[in-house]
């Protein structure tokens, strides 16, 4: 080459190594991406899983002391219209009692206290209580007005649960917890 021969190097316009660098690159994105899309997308929930999101449960049945177990995300959810004496036994427990007293009401701060009224559907439906059925300690189906407090009682390791669904005895470590739930009118819950 002399001196006064450029090339397309040097004076910085693309050439044709350029170019085939450029669509070798893209080609190699595209079919990257293509080859990961079936394990991406095998990981979004089933169609079934979403439809299972939120349900709505009529409770219009449910009179005082009466309760009933729905199911919500392949778990039972309990549902209990409190009697007014199961509200004041739970009310009247101090907190210091409590082996674990933190509310795990999914509608409240995570510092909320294990009071009756912040598990309860509140202040003026303390009536209510919607809990995830499953003891906290290995996952067994307690049973209903059962045990040593009234509530409920995993017969599988002996854990105890108040009428607030608050564990008081056993090896569970944490109460029932609360999932998102609102009443959408006054017989229906949706939880979810």
């Amino acid at each position: 080459m002399s001196e006064h021969e450029t090339t397309s190097e040097a004076s910085g316009e693309p050439t044709r190594r350029d170019f085939l660098y450029l669509t070798t690159g893209m080609a190699g994105a595209v079919g990257a991406a293509a080859f990961a899309w079936p394990f991406i997308d095998q990981m979004r929930p089933d169609a079934s899983t979403l439809a299972l999101a939120s349900i709505e449960v009529d409770v219009s049945s449910l009179g005082p002391g009466m309760s009933l177990t729905a199911k919500w995300r392949g778990k039972p959810v309990f549902i209990r219209n409190r009697t007014p004496e199961e509200v004041k036994a739970a009310d009247e427990v101090p907190l210091s009692d409590l082996k674990d007293p933190i509310a795990r009401n999914e509608n409240l701060p995570a510092e909320a206290q294990a009071t009756g009224v912040d598990r309860s559907a509140g202040k003026d439906k303390q009536n209510w209580i919607v809990m995830i059925g499953s003891c906290t300690h290995l996952g067994c189906v307690p049973l209903g007005q059962a045990g040593e407090y009234n509530g409920w009682f995993c017969p599988c390791h002996g854990s105890v649960y108040d009428t607030a669904g608050r564990i008081r005895k056993g090896p569970a470590p944490t109460n029932l917890p609360i999932p998102t739930y609102s009443f959408v009118s006054d017989t229906v819950i949706k939880i979810g």
